[in-house]
């Protein structure tokens, strides 16, 4: 028997979340804005609260400084029933921050990165990975430090009979590689949103995008925003409307994604099904402020998808 259904290795880091009609402006001017929040952030940890949220044992590696957003972040991943048992500390930097300023379905985002990009595959522990029946990877182009040893990570996930995945996010560089190309051989399932489809594939066609990294990935679920989501795997192309939710915050929406397919797969079921899932914890999740407030339970995701064991 595994010791985890998943292993989250990821961005460890808080949100700070303002939200409000402002947007800031240089010259010393100062606005108000209607609420501010410091949340659980980065994709890694949103990903592994809401796949403990799904009833799944979950553990998370990652990097945090010797200050007082690591410890915000300890403390709030533990309330989460999400083991820190791969979380570093370096004492030599500081935690990452992301600001976030916040309109409903949009949002600006700053970030310091700190010390998100410091940890290295080496640094991983291959026992939770072999002893883990899932590895899921976030924010890829943040995680620098990992490009050169993740093949190898995921190859002994492999060898051990388990599955991978990757969530790129963003490339903030805009060079949409740095070694991914390589990874996506060794993946199982390749996450990225509609955005990032198309920039990592070089097309502007969401499909064609999602079929051409199909023929390098298995599985490519897409994440589509307001029009839902679809997925390519093999030759069978599933599309899927987005639910209604009463959009209050949209962050972390597609980490809730990744978090519901990845415990469907981990279920056995077909892909439309697995799409269904993972669109419910996407669209629930934006029911609060911040990734995790609003993320469902395994019930409330099957009772809004209409799925059923």
């Amino acid at each position: 028997m595994t010791d985890y259904d998943l292993m989250v290795v990821g961005d460890v880091n808080p949100d700070l979340v303002l939200r409000g009609d402002a947007w800031p402006e240089f010259g010393q001017v100062e606005q108000l804005v209607d609420d501010a929040q410091l949340v659980i952030g980065g994709s890694g940890a949103i990903m592994a609260c809401g796949s403990a949220r799904l009833g799944l044992r979950t553990v998370l590696c990652g990097v945090i400084g010797d200050d007082l957003f690591g410890r915000f972040m300890m403390d709030a991943l533990r309330d989460a029933g999400v083991d820190r048992g791969g979380v570093a500390v370096a004492g030599d930097n500081r935690t990452g921050l992301s600001v976030i300023l916040s309109r409903g379905e949009d949002r600006g985002v700053l970030t310091f990165p700190g010390s998100i990009g410091e940890l290295e595959a080496g640094d991983i522990d291959l026992e939770l990975a072999r002893s883990s029946r899932h590895v899921h990877v976030s924010s890829y182009f943040l995680q620098r430090g990992l490009h050169a040893g993740l093949p190898r990570l995921f190859q002994e996930a492999h060898r051990a009979g388990h599955t991978t995945s990757v969530d790129p996010n963003w490339d903030p560089s805009g060079a949409w590689d740095g070694g991914l190309s390589e990874l996506l051989t060794e993946t199982d399932v390749f996450l990225p949103n509609q955005a990032e489809a198309r920039s990592i594939a070089g097309m502007d066609d969401t499909t064609r995008a999602a079929r051409a990294l199909a023929e390098r990935a298995s599985a490519v679920p897409v994440k589509c925003g307001r029009e839902g989501a679809l997925a390519v795997e093999a030759e069978e192309v599933v599309r899927v409307a987005a639910i209604p939710s009463g959009v209050v915050d949209t962050i972390g929406a597609g980490d809730s994604f990744d978090a519901g397919l990845i415990a469907a797969r981990l279920a056995g079921w077909p892909l439309d099904r697995c799409l269904r899932l993972a669109v419910a914890c996407g669209s629930l999740s934006t029911r609060a402020v911040g990734g995790t407030a609003a993320q469902p339970s395994m019930a409330e995701a099957q009772a809004a998808a209409e799925v059923t064991k």
